[in-house]
């Protein structure tokens, strides 16, 4: 997360086995494409990887060098496997995600350091889609086209307007959305009152992305590079997104052994992905326990000490 003052304005979930764009891999190529395009490479785990602009010629098996330039994107749709590019560079990591932005990790801080600063906040964002400001609110939707923000709330139409904008930019960053965005703002009526929700958004977002002006309607479309899922994609991992983040809560609690309740889905995939209870007993310095309460929402989970 980076924070200014008492504001998380930007932050980012990178999961464990992701690999970043930048990434420089060697592997096969599994298909040629069509027409020069759509190509797909494996890498050595048998990972498939989009070739766009396909992979120069090389015959289907060959081995080629690829530059991973965007991570793999929950949901169901082809189009979101990892995309790459084929490239002369010499295989190679891109380090970890705080080497890549130049800040420091807090492996095992005494005290939550994220929590006291709202990522709370932030995760809860990600997972209802909903941001909430002054005299108004956002509703997220993520779409196979594109990611929807829809701005409502009570103020005058124009007031409304440049106030979501800004808080639609504001959040854009804050949950790492990337690709194409469209946000619908109030229809406003003047010209003057459209020009200046776009100039909201221009002094909040920083570069790079591109975006339409806003129309009679009061929808503007933004564009920004998009190498990895944002907050709110990633949370459409319903049961992992809530696993993490309930292993987060509970890492800060007391130590001793615990007993973790949780929606059954939750347990289900805690069960299956052992390695994680186990960190959290080492954390912990005692045994970790889980227990499935159906009642329980899915964001519901708890601890209690056994």
């Amino acid at each position: 997360m980076l924070v200014e003052g008492d504001r998380i304005i930007e932050a980012r979930i990178e999961l464990e086995g992701a690999v970043p764009a930048g990434t420089v891999l060697r592997g096969r190529l599994g298909a040629v494409g069509r027409d020069g395009r759509n190509a797909v490479a494996v890498d050595a785990d048998g990972t498939e990887y989009m070739l766009p602009r396909g992979a120069g010629g090389a015959t289907e098996g060959a081995s080629l060098t690829f530059e991973v330039t965007r991570e793999a994107i929950p949901g169901g749709e082809p189009w979101k496997r990892p995309l790459a590019r084929t490239t002369d560079k010499s295989p190679a990591s891109t380090g970890s995600l705080a080497e890549r932005l130049g800040g420091r990790a807090l492996a095992s801080p005494a005290e939550d350091a994220f929590g006291a600063s709202g990522w709370d906040d932030v995760i809860d964002e990600a997972r209802n889609g909903i941001v909430r400001f002054s005299g108004g609110e956002l509703r997220i939707s993520v779409t196979p086209a594109m990611t929807l923000i829809d701005v409502d709330g009570f103020l005058p139409a124009a007031e409304l307007a440049v106030a979501g904008a800004r808080e639609a930019a504001r959040a854009i960053r804050r949950l790492d959305i990337g690709g194409s965005i469209g946000i619908d703002l109030p229809t406003t009526g003047t010209k003057s009152a459209r020009q200046l929700a776009a100039a909201a958004i221009d002094a909040m977002l920083p570069q790079p992305f591109e975006r339409t002006a806003v129309n009679g309607f009061g929808f503007i479309q933004v564009v920004r590079p998009r190498t990895r899922p944002s907050l709110v994609e990633l949370a459409d991992d319903r049961a992992a997104f809530e696993a993490r983040a309930l292993l987060r809560r509970i890492a800060f609690d007391p130590p001793g052994a615990k007993r973790l309740v949780a929606h059954p889905a939750v347990v289900a995939l805690l069960a299956q992905r052992n390695e994680w209870t186990l960190a959290l007993a080492r954390q912990l310095g005692g045994a970790i326990e889980l227990r499935a309460d159906a009642a329980l929402p899915i964001s519901g989970g708890y601890a209690t000490s056994l």
